[in-house]
């Protein structure tokens, strides 16, 4: 699994660099201290993923996000942005710039591992629990109000439109089974005819039209 890395800070590359390379299956095959380094090296190497920050000199991981996924010769490369708990407000306007996830900086070397494998597999945000809290927190910061049941929603059966719902919660292929009383091959198709008429690169981006349309609208913080 071939791997960019995209931070200011050498220290932070280095560390993520020895964790990645240890690991069997693993291989960092670049490196970038800024948003524009970081493009030209994705260009020039093609990743599977691309671990990115968000604060970078020159151009901030957002814009190098952006720039990754509107390029159609970058289709296949999915974005991993890294944040922490202090810079939440960038993490919805990176899923709208097209990244796949997010990772809090602290992350655990296991849960870093496992988080690469998962988008690298076109799956898409981690950590449910922390994805339920944080995408409810910016959608609710959203400057523009949502319309309900936009037409570009109509094109959705019902089934799929309570898919799309149920993974804007964080909830995963088998949850959604679970949830629903159906195999998780079906809930996995579901996911997919809802991605491909909705023309959504994945599942992020089932997140943000769910939120942006009003499907799904913000809980309020708990109490």
């Amino acid at each position: 699994m071939r791997v960019v890395l995209a931070d200011d800070q050498a220290l932070v590359r280095a560390g993520f660099r020895m964790l990645l390379d240890a690991e069997e299956g693993f291989a960092v095959v670049g490196e970038a201290a800024d948003g524009v380094e970081a493009v030209e090296v994705v260009r020039a190497t093609t990743p599977d993923v691309v671990l990115m920050d968000v604060r970078m000199p020159r151009q901030d991981g957002l814009a190098a996000t952006r720039a990754i996924s509107d390029d159609p010769a970058l289709a296949g490369v999915r974005v991993l942005v890294l944040t922490t708990f202090e810079l939440d407000e960038y993490v919805f306007g990176a899923l709208r710039c097209g990244a796949s996830g997010f990772l809090l900086k602290d992350v655990e070397p296991v849960d870093l591992l496992r988080a690469v494998r998962v988008v690298a597999d076109g799956e898409a945000l981690l950590a449910p629990s922390v994805t339920r809290r944080l995408i409810s927190e910016f959608a609710a910061r959203a400057p523009a109000a949502p319309t309900p049941a936009p037409p570009r929603l109509d094109v959705l059966t019902e089934r799929e439109r309570e898919v799309v719902a149920l993974v804007a919660e964080g909830l995963s292929n088998r949850e959604l089974a679970e949830r629903l009383v159906i195999s998780p091959a079906t809930a996995k198709t579901h996911v997919s005819r809802a991605m491909g008429k909705l023309d959504a690169r994945d599942r992020a981006q089932l997140v943000v039209l769910a939120y942006e349309s009003g499907l799904v609208t913000p809980r309020p913080p708990a109490a």
